[in-house]
């Protein structure tokens, strides 16, 4: 009798390359040829073919010759139409998956990277001549120098960390606490074992070292120019801060007391504590000739024309702070109210006694788990998030994992369909919900839903609050002429406004709402280009100097994690909930760090080879 083995420690063998095999997907460096990346895939689609169908077997690998040809520069446009042809072919006569998802990746590809197969076969090189670049500091929308001040940390050389941070992002601390750190999506040491906790170090170097004991650059001698800055917030301040260290006069316009934007009055007292923000704030105002006239609004105090003659050039960062309605009947009920504003009136002091409230908190985003979580601390007895689906809860993982740990509970697939308000005194007292299934994936692969058979559904509440995104107040400056579009600002990529001379504007008023470190970055753009426009060309330079790189050994080391306060002391007031980096994790952390800016990589964006 034959005897039958077991196959599942091969299998588990395998389970175990593939999850190297993942990793390497995940840390795809930036500024690769994506036809490269087209072939590896479609080649992985032919290791897993079984061989049995002519379609999958022999014709992926026919596909697969004629992609080679075209990366290595001998292929003609009839290549292409060849190529396209055969993919067809397969999709439609393959037997399985396999064949027909290895076709159609080539089909997509010819779609969405026509503009690459035209370089190859005309040029033999591709569209942009793309070259690896380091990850961190590309995928950094400010391309803060992420190894330079990591190596700083590891010889404890915090203060000059934060100069290497401020010479690209003037918030070192802010984005400590709330980045969503981007740099950290394809960091290579993924390759190892897991990506490097960037914030966290970020975070270690400010602890160690505040902000405002760091003393900025040496501003450029004065040049004469005054320039308008309209908004207090990330993106207003960092223009005002490098424009005043290139020897600009900048006045800033503030409609509210304090300056911060949304950092102050948006993101809550329990992840960044305002007096950690105070010392970001203090340091740039020490760049230079930055005056800030508090509650002072562009419309209603000083018109936006008076604002243009007295000045050589004007920046709009105003941001995006008022919150969404949704247009439905009873909409404006009471208690019902935008997640944003529901910040913002707890950040100026407001904030309402829900003991004993039930909230229903529509939406998923980074937004609303801030304000379910200051319900939280503000005594509601039950706090509900509902979304249409799953993919629609875009917070941080780490954020809506801390609010279901402070009892934030989580509903999906129901949709949210109208206000039911008393109509005596006008209240919020219930929603109605329809609940929904899944369906089939849209043309940018997110997946859609349609009505269940079940009935819609009532579900009381005391307070409606919708995280449903936020608008910027620009009514007054189109009223003077600036251009808008769909309640944005329009502005091209150098910030420069359209058909206005010597306006220029950035961050969520042009883009929509997005994160700090993005309004940052546009506010360091913003910057440069004023200073061009202006007729200079003013380079920030520090004493900084970069240690240098030594081999890493590689060898697989857990990532040290910021911890936090315990849920059920943190839920009870607005405390910092993060707890320090000891100096073991933050030294073994900074350890990790493969200093791609010298090994490995072919081009530093944006960092010190500039």
């Amino acid at each position: 009798m034959r005897k039958l083995k077991k196959r599942g420690n091969m299998n588990d063998r395998i389970d175990v390359v593939l999850r190297k095999f993942r990793s390497r997907m995940t840390s795809y460096p930036p500024g690769m040829c994506p036809l490269s990346l087209y072939r590896s895939l479609l080649q992985i689609s032919m290791n897993q073919s079984c061989g049995k169908c002519v379609p999958c077997r022999d014709g992926l690998a026919e596909v697969d010759y004629m992609l080679k040809s075209i990366l290595n520069g001998d292929a003609t446009p009839d290549t292409l139409e060849r190529m396209e042809k055969k993919c067809r072919m397969i999709a439609q006569t393959a037997d399985c998956a396999v064949g027909v998802v290895g076709a159609n990746l080539i089909l997509d590809s010819l779609t969405e990277f026509a503009d690459e197969y035209e370089s190859h076969i005309k040029n033999g090189r591709c569209f942009e001549n793309e070259i690896q670049t380091i990850p961190c500091v590309t995928l950094c929308p400010a391309h803060v120098d992420v190894p330079g001040y990591i190596a700083m940390i590891k010889e404890g050389r915090y203060a000059e960390a934060v100069k290497v941070i401020r010479k690209r992002n003037p918030f070192p601390t802010a984005c400590a606490m709330v980045c969503e750190h981007p740099c950290e999506n394809k960091c290579r040491r993924t390759l190892v074992d897991a990506p490097l906790n960037i914030r966290g170090l970020k975070k270690y170097a400010v602890d160690q070292a505040a902000a405002d004991t760091v003393p900025v650059p040496k501003a450029n001698v004065k040049t004469g120019k005054k320039i308008s800055i309209v908004g207090a917030g990330p993106s207003g301040l960092t223009a005002a801060y490098y424009l005043s260290l290139m020897g600009h006069e900048v006045d800033v316009y503030e409609a509210h007391e304090k300056p911060g934007g949304m950092l102050r009055y948006g993101i809550p007292q329990y992840r960044l504590p305002k007096d950690r923000l105070d010392q970001d704030i203090k340091a740039i105002l020490s760049a230079g000739d930055i005056n800030i006239h508090y509650n002072t609004k562009v419309g209603r105090d000083i018109t936006f024309k008076e604002l243009r003659e007295k000045s050589d050039a004007v920046y709009i960062g105003i941001g995006a702070q008022l919150g969404n309605r949704m247009p439905m009947e009873n909409a404006d009920a009471k208690n019902v109210v935008p997640a944003a504003d529901f910040l913002q009136e707890v950040a100026h002091g407001n904030a309402p006694d829900l003991t004993g409230k039930k909230v229903v908190l529509i939406g998923g985003g980074n937004v609303a788990m801030d304000a379910a979580r200051t319900a939280v601390r503000l005594g509601a007895e039950t706090i509900h998030v509902f979304t249409r689906k799953r993919d629609d809860i875009t917070a941080l993982e780490d954020e809506v994992v801390g609010a279901m740990q402070e009892g934030v509970r989580f509903r999906t697939l129901l949709s949210f369909l109208n206000i039911e308000a008393d109509k005596e005194t006008n209240e919020v007292r219930s929603v109605w919900l329809q609940p929904e299934i899944l369906a089939e994936y849209d043309q940018y692969g997110m997946m859609t839903t349609e009505h269940s058979s079940e009935y819609p559904y009532r579900f009381p509440c005391d307070l409606l609050i919708l995280g449903v995104g936020q608008r910027s107040d620009v009514a007054d400056l189109e009223k003077e002429g600036v251009p808008v579009e769909r309640g944005r600002i329009i502005a091209d990529e150098t910030c420069m406004v359209a058909d206005m001379d010597g306006v220029f504007s950035g961050g969520d008023c042009v883009t929509g709402p997005s994160t700090a470190i993005n309004a940052i970055a546009a506010g360091q753009v913003a910057a440069y280009n004023i200073d061009e426009y202006l007729g200079y060309h003013h380079k920030i330079d520090d004493d900084t100097v970069i240690p240098p790189a030594y081999p890493n050994p590689c060898k697989p080391t857990g990532r040290a994690q910021i911890m936090e306060k315990d849920p059920f002391e943190r839920k009870t007031n607005f405390d910092g909930i993060e707890l320090p980096l000891t100096y073991e994790e933050a030294m073994r952390e900074a350890g990790r760090c493969l200093r791609c800016d010298h090994y490995g990589c072919g081009v530093m964006e944006g960092g010190r080879g500039e």
